[in-house]
């Protein structure tokens, strides 16, 4: 029996078949000068990890900075990086800069971690709760720190 071999049917890329529908051709056509933007942004400042490239719109470049210090910075440095986009493209008449900080709940949490103490500091904060009256609520933590303490 014969292995079977994969039908070639005219196999297209996936550009290809992006730039055969007018609607998605000229989405992915806003999307690829959309990317050529941030690669220009990122080479222009050393910024560009707290800001990204959100939209061209009438020739106004849309920037998201992830805080207020970042798009301070790029509002003062606005009118050179209009330049630099204008060497690339005619079309860039401004920029406009909003506040848009990244949603960090969409990471997964981390473990909790516990204390990790070495035996001398357990004897030196055993020490320090046997030196304190059996009330106190310092005793009581130091006591649960090391009690719980890998």
């Amino acid at each position: 029996m014969r292995p079977m071999q994969p039908v070639q049917r005219g196999a297209r890329s996936l550009a290809a078949c992006l730039k055969a529908d007018a609607g998605l051709a000229r989405l992915t056509g806003h999307a690829d000068r959309l990317l050529r933007m941030q690669r220009l942004l990122e080479a222009a400042t050393p910024l560009s990890s707290g800001a990204r490239i959100a939209n061209l719109k009438s020739g106004n470049i849309v920037i998201h900075a992830a805080n207020g210090a970042v798009a301070a910075k790029l509002k003062q440095i606005a009118p050179t990086l209009v330049d630099v986009f204008r060497s690339e493209t005619a079309e860039v008449t401004g920029i406009e800069i909003r506040v848009q900080p990244r949603i960090r709940g969409l990471t997964k949490p981390g473990k909790p971690r516990h204390a990790t103490l070495g035996e001398n500091q357990k004897r030196g904060l055993t020490s320090l709760a046997d030196s304190l009256s059996e009330e106190s609520p310092l005793r009581a933590a130091i006591t649960r720190l090391v009690r719980t303490a890998a």
